[in-house]
């Protein structure tokens, strides 16, 4: 699969076991046939599947052999054959019509788990040379509370930007809030003629969204309303000193409920700046396109004509001189790659934007942009009974969401453990419960539609953040154990020994922690981190249940107590990549 965005993953590093897997196998190809051109030729290894086929696999044997037409187990047993001696490498098979499976040496595998176990990064590489990243996401409009549809854009993009700053890259978060166009005018009417002054002051976002709804259907019926709301609108632009007021109070008041949530997400962001900031930059833009023949008028429209990227026609400046959203956002990627010069500018919004981002990023093309730029789209959230719909009255405010989630967890929690003091309750609550509505968008491809349900999101026994939670703080709670047992011992002192199966197989997890976070970045997943760390949690759980550890003998307990905490601490770094947090108990 060709990544969406290779300019920000152009360089290869050493220290995924993946990767260096790779380079030797290379080696030994070459070494198997110093007559063939490689310079052309994909050597790649990979994870196994399954323990059967090793723990790593190299297919590429098979497509050597039919570029030099001999059979793909002749080809694959003489590479096994001419291979160079490696200490990580234990052997190679053949199998199947020409599959070289590779099995990892014990005692290093152990070792490089030490050494993971010792390293702030677990292996993962620094690709980002501090090269800039520009992430949008979350962006909701101003005078409108936050709904269950803001939590995918804001969650997927928070996790992309934590995934990318621990890969080194310098990432600038940017919320793109929608503070200007044609909504301000029917909103000031509605403030003018409708305005609760009490309401407002009570609940100023739920006031100013009940103001435009009502302005707004008074404007579907009335026409010259809509005329009035139009007039508004243009003295706003014109900087018209009371309506420049309102509309500032109306951001003000916006600003002041979003942060409350953004607070409760642990959400932070570089910038917050909205489509007013762009503003002035407008006319020259316009001006601009014109010039280099990139828009032409029709029927009193400057529209760009995007037939070579067989795309429909984009308006710039509509009939009445009005600018509209592509024109905001085209001045908003210039004006990013004049100030922060980044090597990608990567938007996080829903799959109806498609097209908008295909048509802003084909002009931005024809205005010499040559950084990446990147649509993540996800799929629209949804209730077991359909989709939400402020028609229907099933929109969910965002707040009531996150009370309801960390109610349900307080009443989880309270179950697990009933002598744990209120306040922690409260605190494992919150944490539990905002995790799992997190961890119930993240651990899905963003491009599915994600049918939301509370007994899934809440589960300790399924893929959900409280069942990740619960298998960090059980992990946590045999070290406390295990040290009011053995109060003086040196875990440290004690080395890490792989002699069950599924130690070794935890073993393996634990390196491919280096593989799976630049991959999740690389394919604008955080979900490919996500099923990794439930596939690490199950696989500590079997073995949890399945060998003994304080009971273990001396030195197989101390192995197992460390290898355990290994693994908390790559689902703690890997949760703290999806934003989710990890109680040491539940």
């Amino acid at each position: 699969m060709t990544p969406p965005c290779d300019v920000l993953f152009s360089y290869l590093m050493k220290e995924p076991v993946d990767i260096m897997l790779t380079d030797w196998m290379r080696q030994n190809f070459k070494a198997a046939f110093p007559e063939v051109d490689f310079n052309d030729f994909q050597v790649r290894v990979a994870a196994a599947t399954s323990p059967e086929f090793g723990d790593y696999q190299c297919n590429a044997a098979m497509a050597l052999a039919k570029k030099i037409k001999l059979p793909p187990r002749t080809v694959a047993s003489r590479i096994i054959e001419k291979s160079q001696k490696t200490e990580c490498v234990e052997k190679l098979e053949l199998a199947g019509p020409g599959f070289i499976n590779i099995f990892l040496s014990n005692e290093w595998l152990a070792q490089r788990i030490e050494d993971l176990g010792r390293d702030a990064h677990a292996g993962v590489p620094s690709l980002g040379g501090n090269r800039t990243v520009i992430l949008d996401y979350s962006s909701p409009n101003i005078a409108k509370p936050m709904h269950i549809g803001h939590i995918r854009s804001t969650v997927i993009g928070n996790a992309l930007a934590r995934i990318l700053r621990f890969l080194g890259y310098n990432v600038i978060s940017d919320n793109h809030l929608g503070d200007w166009g044609t909504q301000f005018g029917v909103l000031i009417m509605g403030f003018r003629n409708f305005v609760d002054e009490k309401a407002l002051a009570e609940s100023p976002i739920e006031e100013l969204e009940r103001l435009y709804v009502k302005s707004y259907g008074n404007a579907s019926q009335d026409e010259s309303w809509m005329g009035k709301c139009r007039r508004e609108l243009v003295k706003l632009q014109a900087n018209d000193p009371e309506n420049i007021s309102l509309w500032e109070k109306f951001v003000k008041l916006s600003m002041a409920d979003f942060e409350k949530i953004y607070r409760r997400l642990d959400v932070k962001f570089d910038l917050v700046r909205g489509e007013s900031f762009y503003h002035s930059r407008l006319p020259n833009l316009v001006a601009d396109l014109k010039d280099k023949n990139i828009i032409r008028e029709s029927e009193g429209a400057l529209v760009a004509f995007l037939d070579d990227d067989k795309l429909p026609p984009a308006i710039v400046r509509k009939s009445d001189g009005a600018y509209n959203y592509l024109t905001t956002d085209l001045a908003t990627v210039l004006s990013r790659i004049e100030e922060f010069k980044p090597e990608a500018i990567i938007y996080v919004t829903d799959e109806r934007q498609q097209l908008h981002f295909k048509q802003l990023f084909a002009i931005s093309r024809r205005l010499g942009v040559a950084a990446g730029l990147n649509h993540v789209w996800f799929g629209l959230m949804r209730l077991p009974q359909g989709t939400f719909s402020t028609r229907e009255g099933n929109v969910i405010k965002l707040t009531k969401l996150l009370d309801e989630a960390e109610s349900r967890a307080f009443a989880l929690v309270q179950e697990i453990n009933p002598e744990m003091p209120k306040n922690e309750k409260k605190e494992v609550a919150r944490a539990v419960g905002i995790g799992a509505i997190k961890y119930a968008d993240l651990s899905q491809n963003p491009q599915s539609v994600v049918t939301f349900s509370w007994d899934k999101a809440l589960a300790l026994n399924g893929n959900s953040a409280p069942y990740l939670q619960y298998t960090y703080a059980r992990i946590r709670s045999v070290e406390s154990k295990y040290l009011s047992q053995f109060p003086n011992s040196d875990l440290n002192s004690f080395p890490i020994v792989l002699q069950e199966p599924q130690e070794r197989l935890l073993a393996l997890y634990l390196l491919r922690f280096a593989e799976v976070v630049p991959l999740a970045a690389q394919l604008f997943k955080p979900s490919i981190l996500a099923e990794y760390l439930y596939q690490l949690a199950s696989a500590y759980n079997l073995f949890y249940q399945n060998v003994p550890f304080l009971k273990a003998p001396d030195g197989v307990r101390e192995s197992r107590i460390r290898l355990g905490g290994i693994i908390a601490g790559i689902l703690k770094k890997g949760l703290d990549l999806l934003g989710i947090e990890t109680p040491e108990r539940i």
